[in-house]
């Protein structure tokens, strides 16, 4: 959560180097490896799993299989960063970044001595719990979201999936796709101001993303683990 994403990818460039993997590289005056995560994690905000796609150069002859990729890798990762799983994307599959549609989260209120001394009221989420049906009932429900070109106005409700409240801490699923993501605290937000509540600081609430999804041609969603197969 310390670590902001353009470092992250510096270091998965290194790593692969490292761990010999013949990664391939763009064409052009300033060739780069071909690499796209799936979603950039926000500085601060905890993950359970990212997810990462590489194009490799397959040889000839003795093609390294999933097993030796993650070997080799994990081997060249520094501790707290490890590889779980490696699959073979299908052709037809877009990059990662293209892929994905939605994303788990939760919010939870930190616990630690300096968020006291901030003079933040919340302890926790319970709170909530009774305006969420009122506050999803809502036909519309708008944030203001600042960009290059300026301040505009975005509908998020067709951009959230599901939202609850467990042992006070918030539970939500909403769209993450690049044409509609929505960002979990602007989510709290609107949630926390409906409720006529004061919005805490951002340093105060604990973001995780437990999952990135994509979208089946039924339109169904799935995690994007489950996309790929074993080699």
């Amino acid at each position: 959560r310390f670590i902001g994403h353009l470092d992250v990818m510096r270091f998965f460039q290194k790593a692969i180097r490292r761990a010999g993997i013949d990664i391939a590289y763009s064409s052009g005056f300033s060739p780069h490896q071909i690499m796209s995560f799936a979603s950039p994690l926000g500085l601060g905000v905890e993950s359970r799993g990212e997810y990462l796609d590489i194009q490799v150069n397959e040889p000839m002859k003795n093609p390294l299989n999933a097993q030796e990729m993650k070997e080799r890798l994990n081997a060249a990762c520094v501790e707290g960063i490890e590889i779980l799983r490696i699959v073979r994307l299908p052709d037809n599959a877009g990059n990662a970044m293209a892929s994905v549609a939605a994303a788990s989260y939760t919010a939870a209120m930190k616990q630690d001595e300096s968020v006291r001394q901030a003079g933040v009221s919340l302890s926790d989420f319970s709170c909530l719990e009774p305006v969420i049906p009122d506050f999803l009932a809502q036909d519309q429900i708008f944030i203001t979201k600042e960009t290059k070109k300026g301040v505009s106005r975005m509908d998020i409700r067709p951009g959230i999936f599901s939202l609850s409240v467990h042992d006070g801490v918030l539970e939500f699923l909403v769209d993450a796709s690049s044409a509609g993501n929505i960002k979990p605290y602007a989510l709290l937000d609107a949630l926390l101001s409906f409720a006529g509540k004061e919005t805490p600081p951002f340093w105060t609430v604990q973001f995780t993303r437990l999952e990135t999804f994509t979208r089946t041609a039924d339109g169904k969603l799935i995690p994007l683990g489950d996309v790929g197969e074993a080699f």
